[in-house]
């Protein structure tokens, strides 16, 4: 983007310097100084209420008594610019500039009609004529290398810039975007290692080279440079992520927590790390129930993260461990914020039907049916607790309800037609018992 001072020609009245009334032949002098003067400041005052047209009139009788006279090509490429005429601008400042080739006015308005225009690649070569009058250029040039998509261009200046000025949030931007591409991130992981190397007490250098390991999944490499982190600067947060492994390693539950906590409390470290140290903790915990509280409190950190469901994940795990208890403890803690996930409620409900919790299971299922009426699997799970609490009418009466509600899936058909056999059998109806579970062996025939 290019920076709002180099504008700043547009604005205002032009100072014209002493020398510029200088004349050649004494005789002439004030003929020619009359005129001329009347002329310009006739330029300057049509160009200051936007009468361009009559301003380059004005210039042209100018150029016609001192046609080598820089500041009149450039007062007239000022003047066609405002009128977006962007090659009749372009072409008198660029004769400014051949005149007087230190005019750096000129050369900024060259490059203000290649920026837009969008012609990108000359704007290039105009700003590496600029940085020979001011270094500040070099972030133009920048963003003209990223719009040109000369990313390896751009890196190696953004690298310069941010050794020599320290960095900005605009490199760290563009720096951001170049790196999405694995073919940048090579050289760059070299960089890095050379200005860990050249100042190991600068703490952003181990965190981009650590989030660079840890967005291609190298995770080893990424513990690596924490741990040399940890070494140069062991207050650092990220010095935490090694100590946390380090703790866990050694199956010191204490103090891995203390480091955990301190990782999931920092604005700095990447969610991809805190999801895996959470990971690990909740392994660790499997094998050590003493710290299920720890890990309680340390989900709380992720309560607002949209992209991972971190409750209901982990309720997913003790689901594949069979850990009932602790399944329906973590898909209620996700349901607290998320109230109306029907994948969780039907996880939940099966968790309930695995601990034999049925009065729950009622109990839980009709606050579901009133949330989705149309959900058939809501009403099976109803009938299927009050069979098992021997409510067989109320069963078969919600069961039938919910088969209104069903719609090609033979799997829940199957299961309602089971229940409703139950239901019947508990009632005493034989028949109508033989008829459900003669349709639920049908079915099953079907799906296979």
């Amino acid at each position: 983007m290019k920076k709002s001072i180099f504008l700043a020609f547009f604005l205002g009245m032009f100072f014209v310097p002493t020398s510029f009334w200088a004349q050649t032949e004494p005789e002439d002098i004030a003929i020619d100084s009359d005129a001329f003067q009347d002329h310009f400041y006739e330029a300057l005052k049509q160009k200051g209420i936007e009468n361009y047209d009559k301003a380059i009139e004005s210039l042209e009788k100018c150029i016609e008594i001192q046609p080598t006279n820089a500041t009149l090509f450039f007062e007239l490429g000022k003047n066609y610019y405002n009128q977006k005429k962007y090659k009749e601008a372009y072409d008198n400042f660029e004769k400014a500039t051949q005149i007087d080739p230190k005019s750096r006015w000129s050369w900024v308005g060259m490059y203000d009609v290649c920026y837009d225009t969008r012609d990108y690649n000359q704007a290039i070569i105009i700003v590496q004529k600029l940085i020979e009058f001011k270094e500040e250029y070099k972030d133009d040039l920048t963003s003209l290398y990223m719009n040109t998509q000369q990313y390896d261009k751009a890196l190696t200046l953004i690298n310069e810039l941010n050794d020599k000025f320290g960095k900005s949030e605009q490199r760290d931007i563009y720096k951001s975007q170049i790196l999405q591409d694995a073919k940048y991130q090579g050289p760059e992981k070299n960089n890095l290692l050379e200005q860990i190397k050249k100042n190991p007490k600068e703490e952003s250098n181990y965190i981009e080279l650590i989030s660079i390991y840890s967005k291609s999944n190298q995770e080893e490499k990424a513990l690596e440079i924490a741990k040399q982190l940890e070494k140069e600067i062991p207050t650092s947060d990220w010095a935490q992520v090694s100590l946390f492994k380090f703790h866990l390693n050694n199956n010191d539950g204490d103090k891995a927590v203390v480091s955990m906590n301190k990782v999931f409390a920092s604005d700095k470290i990447d969610k991809k790390i805190k999801h895996r140290i959470l990971n690990e903790f909740l392994i660790f915990t499997q094998k050590n129930p003493n710290y299920s509280n720890e890990l309680s409190k340390a989900i709380s950190y992720f309560e607002n993260d949209k992209e991972v469901k971190v409750s209901k994940e982990i309720g997913k795990f003790y689901v594949n461990k069979k850990d009932w208890p602790n399944a329906v403890k973590y898909f209620e803690v996700h349901l607290k914020s998320v109230s109306d996930d029907v994948e969780t409620g039907l996880l939940l409900m099966q968790c309930y039907v695995e601990k034999a919790d049925f009065a729950t299971l009622i109990s839980k299922s009709e606050d579901w049916i009133q949330l989705f009426p149309t959900q058939p699997q809501f009403y099976y799970y109803q009938g299927l607790g009050y069979n098992q609490n021997k409510e067989y009418k109320k069963a078969k009466d919600i069961l039938e309800m919910g088969m209104d509600y069903l719609v090609d899936d033979i799997a829940t058909e199957i299961n309602f037609n089971i229940q409703l056999g139950e239901a019947y059998h508990g009632l005493g109806d034989e028949k109508k018992k033989e008829i459900y579970f003669t349709k639920a062996n049908e079915l099953l025939k079907k799906k296979r």
